[in-house]
Formats: structure tokens, C-alpha cells, sequence
């Protein structure tokens, strides 16, 4: 299938292959040298050589380390050649420290796959916007580091293979909220990261995208506060579609009557545009899969739910071998 719009992001990055180097940041909250050591042990049963520097385990306040530590991880991770792919360690709070003093230029001039979520949204969409091809998905101390935290498949089929991607969802995994069909730039993170950018140098652009959202313990009311502002910000009259995530323990804690379905739905239905539901990327339960960031895609919202992709990466060398269960010994 021949996508009609052109994609916003046109450095797509070598395929990541079993064998290569994977270099490991923490760009944002510290982290603990065990859950670090798991995550890495579970890239080596798959083939890859996990890579990163002592200083990763550094503190300062509730950061990964000073700013300095923390961009000059980044930039030797990208100038690396030995690096084939960079995956976040984890989230939580940070990387807004670190974009002004980012050299973008030299990020680009080596692009290879760079996977995160949470506040990572922050450096993928800004990365995406300069052109690169980036990706929400698992992390190494988050996901990694625990049985069935990835999706395989679309691990392999993604960041893999320099081909088209294509998955249709049961009824079970992903809620058609609003039934159609559109074609867009897929894009989109963690809601509170992507609404904390408004009026920052860094303001996520929503031009004719396929708009993925998703966020965690977050009260129905506040994504309805979110949402409510974007709406009023104009950042959804060129949005093409919507999907969110689980938004995994986003409810009250005492119960409601209401789902937050119906929140989403008083926001959104009155746009025309499909909404579908319940993607597991990012905040999940288990099985965290693959987006590419800035590429062209359909969405087709029905019973059931399809997603079909374009390529997001570039062949890649050697010679291709079989992906390993990480959760396997």
C-alpha cells in the first residue's frame, strides 16, 4: 500500500540487528544498578550487546546525575559508532533540563534508533520534529528488566525490518471509541509531557497526524483538563485520527460511575475523527510495543482495529539472525 501524504520525519535509522551494540542513557529520574544490570541481562539473551557508561548510576537530587552528565551521555551515545540503537534506561522527570543544550545538528548527522516513553515524550517528539524517526516503546530498567515487559513482535518487525508494518487488534486489545478510517503522520507520547510543552520552544507539533496518547495515574478529570486545553489551543483541528493507550491506573481510587472512555469521548467525538483505545505502549501492564514516531500510517477504527505503518528504519548490515525471548534463561 502507497501512503499518500509524505512522512514528517525522513532520517529513518539502520535497522537494529542481533549482535549490535545497544547503548543505554538515563536522560531523565536515577536508577538502580540492579534493575539496570536485569534490564541488560534480558538484551543479551536476545543477541545484543547492551552498552553504558558507570556514570549512569550517578544522583543529583532526583535526576540521573548533573545536566552535563546527562547530555554528554546522549552525545556520545549518538557519536558512537560502535552503537547501533540507544534505549532509555527509564523516565520520570528530566530531560526538559537538557534540550537547550542539546547539539541537534550533531544528534542528526548520526541517527540510529532511539527508544523511550514517558518523559522521554519530550525528546522524541523534538527529535521527530528535526526529522528523525524515533520510538515509543519499551525501557531497559522498566520493561526489560522484567518477564514479558516487551512485545516482541513488534520489537523485531519495527526496529528490524526495513519493511511496512502491519497488526490488526482484537476487540480485547484495542476499543474502537469513534468507527473510521484515516491516514497520517503517527506521533503523539505521555499526554501530561506532550501538554506541559505548550508555549516552550519544544511545543509538540499535531499537523495531520495520527495522534497517540497515553499517560499513568492520572485522575479522569485531569485528562479531562488536558485534553480540554490542547482542544482550546487549536492543537487538534489537523489531527487525523486518535489513539490512546491503556492510560494504565488513570481512575479515581475510590471508584466512579463513568468510564474514562466517556471523558475522551466529550472531548474528542465531536471532531468526526476516529478514536480508538486501549494500545498497550508505554505505561502497560505487560508486552510494551513498538511505535515509530514520525512515519506515515493508517489507522482503520472498526471491529476490529487496524494499524499499517511504513517502514521506519533503513536496511541494515549483516546478516540477520533469530531474536531471542528476552524472558527466556
Amino acid at each position: 500500500m502507497a501512503f499518500r501524504m509524505p512522512p514528517r520525519a525522513t532520517i529513518r535509522p539502520p535497522a537494529l540487528l542481533p549482535g549490535d551494540t545497544v547503548g543505554i542513557v538515563a536522560p531523565a529520574s536515577n536508577i538502580d544498578r540492579p534493575a539496570l544490570l536485569a534490564g541488560c541481562a534480558a538484551l543479551e539473551r536476545m543477541g545484543y550487546k547492551p552498552y553504558f557508561l558507570e556514570s549512569i548510576v550517578e544522583r543529583d537530587l532526583y535526576f540521573a546525575g548533573s545536566i552535563e552528565r546527562r547530555v554528554a551521555e546522549l552525545e556520545h551515545m549518538f557519536a558512537n559508532p560502535e552503537v547501533r540503537a540507544i534505549v532509555c534506561a527509564r523516565g520520570g522527570y528530566g530531560v526538559n533540563y537538557l534540550l537547550p543544550k542539546l547539539p541537534i545538528e550533531k544528534l542528526l548527522a548520526n541517527p540510529k534508533p532511539f527508544v523511550g516513553y514517558s518523559d522521554i515524550t519530550v525528546l522524541l517528539t523534538w527529535l521527530t520534529d528535526h526529522g528523525l524517526v524515533t520510538f515509543h516503546g519499551p525501557m531497559v530498567t522498566k520493561d526489560f528488566g522484567r518477564e514479558y515487559g516487551i512485545d516482541l513482535e513488534t520489537w523485531m518487525a519495527v526496529l528490524g525490518n526495513a519493511s511496512d508494518y502491519e497488526h490488526t487488534f482484537s476487540i480485547d486489545e484495542v476499543q474502537p471509541l469513534v468507527k473510521g478510517s484515516a491516514e497520517g503522520v503517527l506521533y503523539g507520547g505521555c499526554l501530561s509531557l506532550l501538554a506541559a510543552s505548550m508555549g516552550t520552544p519544544y511545543e509538540f507539533k499535531t499537523e495531520d497526524t495520527i495522534l497517540f496518547l497515553e499517560d499513568v495515574n492520572e485522575k479522569p478529570f485531569q485528562i479531562d483538563r488536558m485534553l480540554r486545553q490542547l482542544l482550546l489551543a487549536g492543537k487538534f483541528k489537523t489531527v487525523r485520527a486518535f489513539v490512546f493507550g491503556e492510560m494504565l491506573d488513570c481512575q479515581q481510587p475510590h471508584g466512579q460511575d463513568y468510564t474514562l472512555q466517556e471523558v475522551i469521548l466529550r472531548i474528542l467525538a465531536p471532531l468526526g475523527v476516529p478514536v480508538a483505545f486501549g494500545l498497550s505502549s508505554g505505561h502497560v501492564r505487560a508486552a510494551n510495543r513498538v511505535l515509530p514516531f514520525g512515519v506515515c500510517a493508517k489507522l482503520e477504527v472498526g471491529e476490529p482495529v487496524r494499524l499499517r505503518c511504513e517502514a521506519a528504519v533503513a536496511q541494515g548490515t549483516g546478516a540477520p539472525r533469530i531474536l531471542k525471548e528476552p524472558s527466556k534463561q
